[in-house]
């Protein structure tokens, strides 16, 4: 079990969970391609980054949450377990968060759509 996996082929609870001062995450999909998982991870940041300036300028942080929000299910950390999905599956997952998350790009840096108005 060095590597993580049973002799089923099933990811231990190491592989699936890291534990922060007590409390437990999932952690990001083991599978992902080193690129995708580096674009999500950006993406994760910068929404991290909106949602405290935001904040700090008083305003509504839904927009920068949304990006995190996406990026976090990219990566496998929200929504269905990827332990729970096969390979197809987990591919989707990701394909259709980036693409998710290069529309808010194309809409605007803080993801909010442009007013049609």
């Amino acid at each position: 079990m060095a590597d993580g996996v049973t002799e089923g082929g099933t990811p231990v609870d190491d592989e699936r969970w890291l534990v922060v001062r007590g409390r437990r995450w999932r952690r990001q999909d083991p599978s992902l391609p080193e690129d995708v998982a580096q674009r999500l991870l950006s993406h994760l940041g910068r929404g991290r980054s909106g949602v405290r300036a935001l904040r700090g300028a008083g305003e509504d942080p839904a927009p920068a949450r949304r990006r995190v929000d996406l990026a976090k299910h990219g990566l496998g950390e929200r929504g269905e377990p990827w332990w729970d999905q096969g390979g197809p599956e987990r591919r989707e997952r990701w394909e259709t968060a980036l693409r998710e998350l290069d529309a808010l790009d194309d809409a605007g840096s803080d993801g909010r759509e442009d007013d049609p108005a």
